[in-house]
Order: C-alpha cells, then sequence, then structure tokens
C-alpha cells in the first residue's frame, strides 16, 4: 500500500507501472466505495496500461480531511497526487462522482488530461432535495439505514441474490466506509452542475451507462455525451450503476477500444 501527504489529507493510492512510454489510465471510484471495486477490472489492462487508483478523500483508507467536501476538494486531491507522481496527459475513467471530478479536473488542469472515459455519470446528478434528504438519512441513522435502497442502484437483481458472496462483500463496503466522508461527498454532488462546462471539453471522451443503473440510467448519461463534442456513448447489458463490478469485461473491453482508437489518431 502507498500513502502520501496531499492538501490536508493522507491518500492512500496504487500504481501499477507497465513500461515507458505505456499510456496511464487514472481510475477514480464512485460514492461510498473505494478503489477496490477495480479491482476484478485491472487483470484486464495492466499489461499494457500504467494503472493509477486511490480512494478519494473520505473514502477507504484515504484521510477525512473537513466534510462537507465540493468537487474542487476531491480535484485538488488528485491534481496533487499527479503532480506528485509526475503524472500528466492521462486517460482518468470516472465513475458516478468520479465521472464529475474527472470533468472538472479537465476543466481545471488540461495539462493533465489526455482523455476522459466517464463511466455511470451526467453533468448534473440528482436534485438538491434527493441529496438533502440523503444526507439527513446518514446524519440520523447511518450509511446502513440506505444500504438496501442504494444497492437497488448498484447492482442488478441477480447480482443481489443473498447467496452472492461479492453481493455481501460490497454491501460491507458500503456501511464500512466513513459515514462523514459519505454525507461530505454527497453534498459536494448536490452542488455540481457541469452542464455548460461539458460543452467545452476539448479531449477525446468515452461516455459508458448501464444498462440497468438505478443511480445514472441510460438517458441520463446519453445526455452527457450529446454536450460533449465528439463524445462516444456506450452502454453495458446486464450491468447497473458499477459496471466493472459486474461485467468488468465489458467495461475494459470498452475502455481498450476507446484507448487503442485513440492511438491511431
Amino acid at each position: 500500500m502507498q500513502f502520501v501527504h496531499i492538501n490536508d489529507i493522507v491518500i492512500h493510492y496504487d500504481i501499477r507501472r507497465a513500461g515507458d512510454g505505456k499510456p496511464v489510465i487514472v481510475f477514480i471510484n464512485s460514492l461510498g466505495t473505494d478503489s477496490r471495486i477495480w479491482h476484478s477490472e485491472l487483470p484486464k489492462l495492466a499489461e499494457d496500461y500504467t494503472i493509477l487508483t486511490y480512494d478519494k478523500r473520505g473514502h477507504g483508507l484515504s484521510g477525512l480531511g473537513n466534510p462537507p467536501y465540493s468537487i474542487d476538494d476531491h480535484v485538488a486531491d488528485l491534481a496533487g497526487l499527479l503532480d506528485h507522481l509526475d503524472l500528466s496527459r492521462v486517460i482518468v475513467c470516472g465513475l458516478s462522482v468520479g465521472g464529475l471530478i474527472a470533468q472538472r479536473l479537465h476543466a481545471s488542469r488540461p495539462d493533465l488530461v489526455k482523455a476522459l472515459i466517464l463511466s455511470n455519470t451526467a453533468h448534473k446528478i440528482g436534485t438538491a432535495e434527493t441529496w438533502a434528504a440523503r444526507i439527513a438519512a446518514v446524519e440520523q441513522n447511518g450509511i446502513g439505514s440506505i444500504l438496501d435502497a442504494i444497492m437497488e442502484r448498484w447492482f442488478t437483481a441477480p447480482f443481489r441474490k443473498p447467496e452472492n458472496a461479492a453481493y455481501q462483500g460490497y454491501c460491507n463496503m458500503l456501511v464500512r466506509q466513513p459515514a462523514l466522508g459519505y454525507s461530505g461527498t454527497c453534498a459536494a454532488i448536490r452542488d455540481a452542475d457541469f452542464t455548460e462546462a461539458a460543452k467545452k471539453i476539448a479531449v477525446p471522451v468515452l461516455c459508458i451507462a448501464g444498462e440497468e443503473d438505478g443511480s445514472t440510467p441510460p438517458d441520463l448519461v446519453r445526455s452527457l455525451a450529446g454536450l460533449i463534442p465528439g463524445a462516444r456513448y456506450e452502454v453495458i447489458a446486464g450491468a447497473a450503476h458499477i459496471p466493472c463490478v459486474e461485467a468488468p469485461a465489458a467495461h475494459a473491453a470498452l475502455i481498450r477500444g476507446f484507448i487503442e482508437q485513440l492511438d491511431e489518431e
């Protein structure tokens, strides 16, 4: 495990280098998860790409800082980590709130971003009212009180069968995240609206939706793709909000195909 002081917190990260000259992919995890959501997918990419994963603030083994957060807080952490590792012109793959962080990183530090993979995300996610209700529920009763509702959005019904040990593991992942980190990031999502900024994205973009995603449905992801000049839009069948868990081969194949196309251009 690797740790570094960035801004006001310690960031937990992992970098797997594939060799000089290999493209670098940075993965940003979703709300209520940590960098382990990518573990099934990474072996399908690690031989050909340098891979950087990390836990955003308030999640996993990274520090809590001072919640509530803004998206800019998360962006400053990622930019600081990339500067620390002397990485630039990376391909940023952000899932859900990770996609918001990726969009804002491009806007604030375009020198760091070669291309964007915006998975199961949007230019604006939810409403102020829905996020206020979720924050209140977590503050009053803990993350466990919203577990079932969240899992219905994250995963398809076949994945959510009680006998699926992986499903039970991801339930554990959610409820074991720091409640203040979770609610603090809910506030960041609540306040983020990148509708106008999306129209100004000037790098190649792949937008990925899960066919059964209950958090950022395909139509919402399609609307994001429609805002971004030249963006490519793909849907993964039989997956919900976290396709890197439910359909890692399909998700990795879309990422690989997108990067190979970049190399040809």
